[in-house]
């Protein structure tokens, strides 16, 4: 059976943004279970036209780029949808691939995952 880890990605800032896209890089090499969690400013990262805003120089990847590679590898990407209306986001404003839960549904993959990263 595959680990798992969640990534609860929580801001748009770059030095945030980044990182839990590189390190699922790294679990997809390893063959584990990923979901990255989106809410807050992090709803940015998955919004149309969004992840190209977010820059990062010397990065492997562009942030679309590493969205395509998750997508790629079937990552698991959900949108906190009780988030969407703090930040004036609707469901149309979010990328295709992406589904929509509630903390709920965070807490509950967090509670059976190996591995929880917060951003």
């Amino acid at each position: 059976m595959a680990k798992k880890m969640v990534v609860f990605c929580g801001s748009d800032h770059v030095e945030k943004a980044f990182p839990p896209f590189m390190l699922s890089g790294g679990a997809i090499a390893l063959d584990m279970d990923i979901t990255l969690f989106f809410t807050m400013s992090g709803l940015n990262i998955i919004k149309k036209g969004g992840a190209e805003k977010i820059t990062l120089k010397g990065a492997p990847k562009t942030l679309p780029g590493f969205i395509d590679l998750m997508k790629e590898y079937n990552v698991r990407m959900i949108a906190c949808s009780a988030a969407l209306p703090l930040v004036n986001m609707t469901e149309k404003d979010i990328i295709d691939g992406v589904e929509f839960n509630g903390i709920a549904t965070f807490l509950a993959l967090a509670e059976e995952a190996d591995i929880v990263l917060t951003f």
